[in-house]
């Protein structure tokens, strides 16, 4: 609301009191949000984990169909084409933290599974080496 000035005129502007009102309908605002915000993104990171896990699992299955042996590492998948190119753990951002196991020693040597290298747990509760 504006207040006519000593010379008649109106001011033009905002009083301090509707600037506070209008700052703390924005916090309450922020306050609601950015806690959802921050739990999709997290659920979001466990979802591509998810799917690049079983991607590379696929990958190692198709690549034993095909070769009868296991890939000896990750950038042997790649070079034959399996992959086209190292997941990232969106969990750590790189594509080094990977777990991986070897098969049975019957069946074999080589990369049998991949597990997640990220230290904690989802949402949910499960540890991210456990997806």
């Amino acid at each position: 609301m504006a207040y006519p000035t000593s010379s008649g005129k109106r001011a033009a502007g905002f009083t301090l009191i509707e600037l506070l009102v209008v700052l703390a309908i924005v916090s309450v605002l922020l306050t609601l949000a950015v806690p959802r915000y921050f739990s999709s993104i997290e659920g979001s990171k466990t979802a591509v984990l998810s799917e690049n896990l079983q991607r590379v699992r696929d990958a190692i299955d198709k690549f034993y169909g095909d070769t009868g042996r296991y890939p000896a590492n990750l950038d042997e998948m790649v070079e034959k084409h399996y992959l086209r190119s190292l997941p990232v753990d969106p969990v750590t951002d790189r594509n080094d933290s990977w777990t991986l196991l070897p098969p049975d020693p019957e069946r074999g040597s080589g990369i049998y599974d991949i597990k997640s290298g990220a230290e904690g747990a989802t949402a949910d509760g499960r540890a991210y080496s456990s997806l």
